[in-house]
């Protein structure tokens, strides 16, 4: 009766305890400079050109978006000042430098949507097909018009600085801004049983060429390390037993080997829908040009992968972007101040 009491007790603290709110935050501006490496100095930020395939998670304007306020993040921290940013982008549109472009009409936002209705497979493989070939005929010509594409002459980068006081000008490209599968096989980040199949099947049949050929893989593996396991268990049937019988075969060790092998496809089946495990790809250029001149004084390129470290870990691709960003930002920043000033 204690036993019970008590259990309520504690059942009703936890309850009682978790009406409040869970609140994260995060201050990207450290309470200490990070170096007085850019005192008295001030940085333009131009938009950034967009080369990079992944429009299906995030728009050209986001992507800038996010690599310009992490940009703005690590100069301040350095002691750089810096223009407001809209300051900026009404300079370059109004000097018709920059053509602003609506980043947020999706042209296959329609078939997008309707991907979520009640329609057949073979319906949604045209929808995906029709979306794959309209964003491709899309990129051919949206290189050339987003912003930070358009090159620019030694006298329009003096103008800009002189406009704003600047000391340096910062301009940069996006090669790659995608998500793909990390291709490591830790059994902490794909799970164990997706390890033990996974592993068995790429080692049993290579690299297979379609979704069917793995998923009959996994399988197979699964029902081999059943079988296996069967042969060594004294469940559900007893090996002492010689009547026990399975599909008309007599034998506990047999029907037990049978029993768990069904029981290995199975789970090799489903196997085979788990363990991705997500990488966010973030490759960036940046060039620093003097402000006074127009001549380029540093330029360096970071490729950074950010995929979560195990099961446990958040698997959110905005999370995973925004890591990957910070990072390649603050890694460029840093080989900034200690080899390009």
């Amino acid at each position: 009766m204690n036993i019970f009491r008590c259990l309520f007790i504690g059942v009703l603290v936890l309850a009682l305890g978790g009406c409040g709110q869970t609140v994260q935050q995060s201050l990207k501006q450290p309470l200490v400079k990070k170096s007085l490496a850019g005192a008295e100095k001030k940085v333009v930020i131009l938009p950034f050109a967009d080369y990079s395939r992944s429009d299906n998670l995030e728009t050209s304007y986001r992507r800038n978006l996010l690599i310009t306020e992490n940009l703005t993040d690590e100069l301040v921290s350095n002691s750089f000042s810096l223009p407001i940013q809209e300051d900026v982008f009404r300079y370059l549109a109004e000097h018709r430098i920059i053509n602003m472009i609506d980043y947020g009409t999706s042209k296959t936002s329609l078939l997008e949507e309707e991907l979520k209705g009640d329609w057949s497979e073979a319906m949604k493989g045209e929808f995906r097909h029709i979306i794959k070939m309209t964003r491709e005929r899309g990129r051919q010509g949206e290189a050339l018009t987003s912003p930070g594409t358009h090159g620019l002459t030694q006298q329009e980068i003096v103008k800009i600085g002189r406009h704003f006081g600047a000391d340096y000008i910062i301009r940069g490209r996006i090669l790659e801004y995608k998500d793909r599968q990390d291709p490591s096989w830790e059994p902490w980040k794909k799970g164990v049983l997706t390890f033990v199949t996974g592993v068995t099947n790429k080692i049993a049949f290579g690299q297979a060429s379609t979704e069917a050929y793995d998923r009959v893989g996994s399988m197979s593996a699964g029902a081999l390390y059943g079988s296996l396991i069967g042969n060594n268990l004294n469940t559900p049937w007893d090996t002492d037993k010689p009547d026990q019988t399975i599909f008309g075969i007599t034998g506990g060790t047999d029907a037990n080997s049978i029993f768990w092998g069904v029981i290995g496809a199975g789970a090799g089946t489903l196997t085979h829908n788990s363990g991705r495990v997500p990488q966010a790809v973030v490759q960036l250029r940046i060039w620093v040009q003097d402000a006074y001149t127009g001549d380029v004084v540093w330029t360096n390129r970071v490729d950074v992968k950010v995929s979560p470290e195990s099961v446990l870990a958040d698997y959110q691709y905005d999370a995973l972007f925004e890591q990957a960003t910070e990072r390649a930002i603050a890694t460029l920043i840093d080989n900034f101040v200690a080899t390009g000033i």
